[in-house]
């Protein structure tokens, strides 16, 4: 007998017939013997709803009141589930963030996980219960509910899983598993069986959205096996884990990740003096605008060429903020573009692998493709390319690192 802790996203629990649905994998679970602990989302575009109510009545909702209204929407799910496990014949019970006694910081809207109460959830197992507990919230030392930020749903499951020591933690969604890209873009995308936990935090840093970054954070901080799984398909899904293949086994490459969202603007002619780099970073950074790549390249004239990429929606801010800077610095000009977009190797196997790179370039280059800008780490290898040339520079380096899936369907 094993302990899983589920976690089911909003598309899961959508509608009734999906509840229901999910009543009927929880029900095969603890027929096999099994104890399971659920973490669920509110139902599909419930949080929308709810957030659309509140600027409806204020353009600045107090974040306080915000948590309030906002965690009602898991409230719903775990009723709903629970009521559906006790059709079937099998004993549930659901819990808020706050009665499971989740305690978080008072951050509202954004708070962090500071310690679970697993007490009652241990006595409910040992009754043969099944356990349901809401996402994304909790409550702080003062009795405040609090959530967790967009996505935090995935954050409660692997915490409660690392609370309870489960065996794994289940995380069900709409895909079937982690795939080396995406298969809208690359028909022959594979789904992986098996992924590390610091290859998973790359690919959802660089844009795989099938798990919240956070909740990666928190799996490989306290070491809980991920499983991503279907929510309606049966299969194995993929695996994220501390453990690595072996060095016959472990592929150089395991995925290609990208993101459209990206723009890039270019300080010229900036005066080469020490400090020069803060002058620049630190009003975009007091804008509240994250930067990602950073190149800088110094002429003969002792002049220097400051370039960094932005977040697209970001671009319009950065730009006017730059502006104002570059004529504090006495600088050329400022110069962007906001049509790039990046690409991303990702892979332990780089590690034990030398020429990863200059394939990578090869590969872009048989393709007329152009790089604007390079960034590496000891597991991945990010370009910048005109966005334009996206999708032709992802199957041409799924086919360039074996990744294409060569099975007939």
């Amino acid at each position: 007998m094993a302990l899983y802790v589920h976690k089911y996203g909003g598309t899961s629990v959508g509608t009734v017939e999906k509840i229901e649905g999910v009543a009927d994998k929880l029900k095969k679970f603890k027929d096999a013997g099994h104890d399971v602990v659920v973490a669920v989302s509110a139902m599909s575009g419930e949080t929308n709803r709810l957030i659309g109510l509140a600027n409806a009545i204020s353009d600045q909702p107090i974040p306080r009141e915000m948590d309030v209204l906002v965690s009602t929407g898991e409230q719903v799910t775990i009723a709903l589930l629970s009521m559906a496990l006790q059709k079937r014949g099998v004993p549930a019970r659901s819990y808020t963030g706050s009665q499971v006694m989740i305690l978080t910081d008072s951050a509202h809207m954004k708070a962090r996980i500071q310690d679970i109460d697993t007490d009652n959830i241990r006595a409910d197992l040992d009754e043969g219960r099944i356990v349901i507990v809401a996402g994304f919230q909790g409550c702080d030392a003062e009795g405040n509910i609090t959530t967790l930020g967009r996505g935090g749903s995935d954050t409660t499951g692997v915490a409660l899983a690392a609370a309870l020591k489960a065996d794994e933690c289940h995380i069900y969604t709409d895909v079937d598993g982690v795939y080396t890209t995406d298969p809208r873009v690359v028909d022959k995308a594979k789904r992986m069986d098996k992924i590390t936990f610091e290859e998973m935090l790359e690919m959802a840093s660089l844009g795989s959205k099938v798990l919240q970054i956070r909740s990666v954070e928190f799996a490989g901080k306290y070491k809980v096996p991920l499983r991503v799984l279907h929510s309606s398909k049966e299969g194995n899904g993929t695996l994220i884990t501390t453990e690595e293949g072996s060095s016959v086994e472990q592929p150089v490459i395991s995925g290609i990740a990208f993101n459209r969202d990206e723009a890039k603007l270019t300080v010229m002619g900036v005066p080469d003096i020490p400090g020069v780099a803060s002058k620049i970073l630190g009003p975009v950074g007091a804008a509240n605008i994250e930067v990602d790549m950073i190149v800088q390249n110094v002429a003969a004239d002792k002049t220097t060429d400051f370039t960094f990429t932005v977040n697209r929606v970001d671009y319009a801010k950065a730009e006017e903020v730059l502006t104002k800077v570059a004529k504090d610095l006495g600088a050329r000009e400022v110069a962007g573009a906001n049509d790039i977009a990046k690409v991303s190797l990702v892979g332990v196997g780089m590690r034990s692998h030398a020429g990863v790179a200059s394939k990578m370039f090869d590969v872009l280059a048989q393709e007329n493709i152009n790089i604007q800008i390079i960034s590496t780490s000891e597991i991945k290898i990010s370009v910048v390319v005109d966005e334009k040339y996206l999708e032709l520079a992802v199957r041409a380096l799924h086919t360039a690192f074996d990744l294409d899936d060569d099975k007939e369907s």
